[in-house]
Formats: C-alpha cells, structure tokens, sequence
C-alpha cells in the first residue's frame, strides 16, 4: 500500500513557501522602487557613473603623484589637464588625417556610387537609370511628407547632443574632485554611519571601487585587441585611414554594440570607396569575426577573470541589461552584476558560521 502523504509536513511547507514567497515580493518591490527612484535622478546618476569611470583610468598616474609628494589638488589638476590632452590627442588623431584625404575619399565615393550603379544596372537586378531616378524622386517625397517627424528628429538629436555635452563636462569636473579627495571619503563615510554600518559600507565600498577598476581595464584591454587585429587586417588590404579607424574602434569598445557597429560601418565604407567592393567585403568579414570573438571570447573570458564572474554570467547579464535599458544597460550591465556579486559575497562571510577545531579529545572547540 503506498505511503500517504503527511497533512502536517504538507501544511509545514506550503507556509514556508507561502513565507518565502511573500519575502522574496517584498524583495522584488524595494528593488523595483529603487530603480524608480534611480530613473528619477538619471540625470545626476548618469554623470557620477561616467565620473567614476574616467577616474579609475586616471586614478594610477594620480596615485603615483601623491606617494611622490605632490599635493592632492597639484596631482588632481595634472591629472585632470593631461587627460583632456590625451583625449585632445586622439580626436586630433582621427580628424587630421581625415581632413588631409578628405578629397581622395570624396573621389572614391563617387567612383564607388558609379560602380554600384553599374554593377545594379546589369544582371540579375537590371536596375535602369529611370528607375533609380523614380526611387529618388519617391524618397524624397516621403521625406517631405515627413517633415515634421524629421524636424523632431533633428530636435531630438540636438538635445541628445547638448545633454552628451553636460554630462562629459560635470563627470570631468568630478573626476578630479574624485582624484582630490577620493581617499578622504571612506573615513568621513564611516564617521556618518551609525554602529555596524560605520564598518559593512566602507569594506564593500572599497572593494567595489577596486571591481569597477578591473572593470574598466578589461574593457579597455578588449578595445586594445580589437583595435589591433582589425588595424592589421586593413593595413594588409592597404585600406586609407588605417590609424584613425583603429584608434575609433578601441573609443568605441567602451560603447556596446552600437560602437562596434559604427566603427565597423565607417571601416567598410572608407574600404568601398578607395578599394572596392570585394576590398569592403573583406574588411567586413574581417570586422564581424573579431566582433563574435570579442563577444564570444576576448570579453567573457577577461572579464570573468577580472570580475570573478563566470563568462556565462556576463553574456547573460549583456543579454538582460540590453534588453531592459537599451546601449546604457548592456554598458552597465557587467560592472553592476560585479557589484552585486561584491554584496552578495560580504553578506556570505558575515552570515558563515565561526570556523572550529578539534581538540585532541575530539571535542569542538572554537576557534
């Protein structure tokens, strides 16, 4: 006769369920508030991230200042102005040669719509000059038709612009307060804080600050290897520009998915227009391998080294950051599962039992 099920242990678990459940809700909605009220301030949390995120760049060379005896604001400043210099540097980098060729890439693009004319006139398309010329006229009169819509568009990409503009200049300004008086700013939170927080924040805020560091170096040692390997397979095909577009695609590194694909797109079209067609394929086989290992390798792998996450949880956690907040979540997404994961191991080793020894009589005794 099969054993029948106790009412009592049936009762026992679905309270500890119907408990867990309520908890775990309870959990869900102050996270779900949190997050409320993080949209609310976006516009002053948004810099602080970028703000932190140039000063764990600029943090070692301020670092090194200080241990010489420079003073904190002397070290902040130069710091600060010699990071404006670099990036200077980099834009000047990409711009000038730019400019120099920009006649030899304006006769290329031209001989390059003339080709892909010619190639679209012929089989299998057959595309007549009548027919190119009534899908211009067509486009652009969906376009006026559109105006308004067009206008908002341009509205909207001024604004996004100018607020780009803001958040750079308040996240360099916090910068170098950060690069100031950074390490002042544990002892004075511990000093705000009352009991056992005076001591649990500080070590978590600490060892979160060395997470987003390695963060930051990692992403920028992906940059790196991208820049490189796509810099030598454009040196190889002989394509223009190779310098700028491999210093672009290191800048780019730091923006997911969209980076990659605008320093990509601009790659390709610069090899279309000054070495052809099957030159431009090339490149972009090129540049679609070296994203997949990227994606797929470089960054799982270093990240999960650095971070001490596992590279299933960082493609999971690009994945769901993408999904749920677009370009900024997928950037985000890696360095606040670390974060997380940094919480989340404190609370473990607060919540551990107290190790213990055997005695010789085989008696714990503790330790």
């Amino acid at each position: 006769m099969p054993a029948s099920l106790s009412s009592t242990k049936t009762a026992a678990a679905l309270r500890t369920s119907a408990r867990v459940s309520l908890e775990l809700l309870l959990v869900v909605l102050a996270a779900s508030v949190c997050l409320w009220l993080l949209g609310r301030m976006w516009s002053v949390v948004w810099p602080l991230i970028v703000g932190l995120f140039l000063t764990t760049l600029a943090w070692p060379p301020a670092r090194f200042l200080r241990r010489r005896g420079w003073p904190p604001a002397l070290a902040a400043s130069a710091v600060t102005v010699a990071f404006l210099l670099v990036v200077s540097g980099i834009v000047t980098l990409i711009a000038v040669p730019v400019a120099s060729q920009s006649g030899e890439l304006a006769d290329g693009a031209v001989s390059g719509i003339q080709r892909i004319r010619e190639w679209a006139a012929g089989p299998p398309l057959n595309i007549g000059d009548e027919q190119i010329t009534d899908g211009f006229d067509t486009a652009v009169a969906r376009i006026q038709d559109s105006i308004d819509s067009v206008l908002t568009a341009v509205v909207s990409g001024v604004s996004t612009v100018v607020n780009g503009l803001v958040t750079a200049v308040l996240a360099l300004f916090l910068m170098f307060f950060f690069l100031k008086d950074g390490p002042r700013f544990l002892p004075w939170l511990a000093r705000q804080l009352p009991g056992r927080l005076a001591t649990d924040v500080p070590v978590v805020a600490e060892r979160s600050w060395e997470t987003l560091g390695a963060f930051v170096r990692s992403q920028a040692f992906v940059g790196l290897l991208d820049a490189v390997l796509i810099g030598i397979g454009l040196w190889v095909l002989k394509v223009p520009l190779v310098l700028p577009l491999a210093v672009l695609t290191f800048v780019s590194a730091f923006v997911p998915i969209v980076g990659a694909l605008f320093a990509g797109l601009v790659a390709v079209l610069i090899a279309l227009v000054s070495n052809g067609l099957t030159d431009a394929l090339i490149v972009l086989v090129i540049i679609v391998v070296v994203q997949q290992l990227e994606g797929n390798v470089f960054q799982p792998m270093i990240q999960s080294r650095g971070l001490g996450l596992h590279a299933a949880v960082v493609l999971l956690a690009v994945t769901l950051g993408g999904s749920l907040a677009g370009i900024v979540g997928s950037l985000l997404a890696v360095p606040a599962a670390a974060l997380i994961a940094v919480v989340w191991n404190y609370v473990r080793e607060q919540l551990q039992e107290p190790e213990t020894d055997e005695s010789p009589s085989g008696a714990a005794v503790p330790s």
